[in-house]
């Protein structure tokens, strides 16, 4: 068949799934309960990641919350190190070390990072999906009772559920706008009236809405539509990368327990229930596949049922369900290895250079130089940036040119966290002994540690003759 020839889903349903079925129209999708080793993993995975989300603008290291995004003041405390604006070119190693590590490990896991640590997975699965079970019962009660009228009984877990929501989803934003105000901050905005901060509760209101709709009615959507990680999953995976896969090999032909010569498969579409997509795994690897592993759990208990050998459905590579070895060494990954070697030792070098405060020499508006009896006249300006969280003093040093004369006006400074300052420089030649323009160099040296020390030059200028 030609690679451009498309299948229209309505004649091909093999190739559809509930999150894209042969009509267009979307299919609410009720994934059935499971229990299992991954699953119990994943619910552990789970809290422990909502724990620390909840921890980092919580706890504190150096006097400040562990992950502190302070836009108003343009501070930034991240694990003990502190960030002003300046540093804002440190988020190039961060956004690509993220963006290469997702493609690294999808080389070699597959879609771990859906199945487990995606946002969208972890509130979806590890609360609201949970509110629903808890309220509205398993997928089969759901099920009826959405089918059937509206009754009191409806009413009550339907309103229940939907306020549970809505409290989840504010409660969601409102820890989202702790990483920008602080906790205690956040606690002082929600006790006095939005009006009194009319942005943040913009903010909060906004994302309420947008965390609501997401997580009570779009939900699979977001991974299946907006989401482009999984439409490169033919470019980041090979036949070698880890993935949840059906072995066909042994599931096919399909029949029932005691059909002869029936492989292990039974089709029961226990494995199809389960899916939080809808997508049957025996159709092969695709695109809406999360790689949640409910699928494996769910089959293995089937196995269990019928007396028969765990993983039909599995966490292998597609050369494994094939019958063939599974290679973890192969050119894509020593490729991504030296490139994160690469990677790792460019941005270790980058942020080497990196101090803890700044220090720019500046030339004051205005005329570049003047002449004053016989003296030549620059006026410069030191602009000083402390970027730790503590008080520094630092001390300033002019190197001394032959015939020139410095007034400085204060030779140590001392700056508040985050401060900064802006120290003027008087330097003046007389115009005899100046034959032209040459460098002024001035060394910032912190002094509660030598060895941080900065230094930075501007022109002198004067008359060409």
């Amino acid at each position: 068949m030609s690679a451009n020839v498309r299948l229209p889903l309505a004649e091909h349903p093999e190739l559809s799934s509930a999150a894209l079925p042969p009509t267009g129209r979307r299919h609410e999708i009720h994934p059935a309960d499971v229990k299992g080793r991954f699953h119990a993993a994943r619910l552990v995975v789970f809290a422990l990641l909502i724990g620390l989300w909840i921890a980092l603008p919580i706890v504190k290291i150096g006097g400040h919350p562990a992950v502190f995004l302070d836009v108003d003041e343009r501070r930034f405390f991240l694990f003990g190190a502190t960030f002003n604006s300046q540093d804002t070119w440190l988020l190039f190693f961060l956004l690509t070390g993220v963006g290469f590590g997702l493609v690294y490990a999808t080389a070699l896991a597959g879609r771990v990072w859906c199945g487990y640590a995606c946002p969208q997975t972890v509130f979806l699965e590890g609360v609201f999906r949970r509110i629903e079970r808890w309220i509205e019962g398993p997928r089969e009660k759901r099920m009826r009772r959405n089918a059937g009228p509206w009754t009191v009984e409806k009413l009550v877990r339907k309103s229940a559920t939907q306020v549970l929501y809505v409290l989840g989803s504010i409660g969601v934003a409102h820890v989202f706008l702790s990483y920008f105000v602080s906790i205690p901050k956040a606690f002082e905005m929600v006790r006095e009236s939005p009006s009194m901060h009319p942005e943040a509760f913009a903010w909060v209101a906004a994302l309420s809405v947008a965390f609501y709709l997401n997580f009570a009615w779009f939900r699979e959507q977001l991974c299946v539509v907006l989401c482009p990680y999984g439409r490169l999953q033919s470019a980041l995976l090979d036949e070698h990368s880890l993935v949840v896969g059906y072995d066909a090999r042994r599931g096919e032909p399909r029949g029932k327990k005691a059909t002869a010569g029936a492989g292990d498969c039974v089709d029961c579409k226990r494995c199809v229930v389960v899916c939080p997509t809808g997508i049957d795994i025996r159709n092969g690897v695709q695109m809406d596949c999360l790689a949640c592993t409910q699928c494996i759990d769910a089959c293995d208990e089937i196995m269990d049922r019928l007396g028969r050998p765990r993983g039909l459905i599995r966490y292998d590579s597609q050369d494994g369900l094939a019958g063939k070895p599974r290679r973890i060494v192969r050119p894509r990954v020593i490729l991504y290895s030296v490139l994160l070697v690469i990677g790792a030792v460019v941005a270790l070098l980058a942020t080497r250079r990196r101090t803890d405060f700044e220090a720019t020499l500046l030339r004051l508006p205005g005329e570049p130089y003047t002449l004053d009896d016989g003296q030549v006249r620059n006026s410069l300006q030191l602009h000083l940036v402390n970027k730790r969280a503590d008080v520094e003093t630092y001390r300033i040093d002019v190197e001394q040119a032959d015939g020139m004369t410095v007034v400085l006006p204060m030779h140590d400074v001392a700056l508040q966290p985050m401060a900064s300052a802006r120290v003027p420089l008087f330097l003046t030649v007389s115009r005899a002994s100046f034959h032209g323009e040459f460098p002024v160099r001035v060394h910032v040296v912190r002094k509660s540690d030598a060895r941080d020390e900065v230094a930075t030059s501007a022109t002198f200028l004067g008359p060409t003759r």
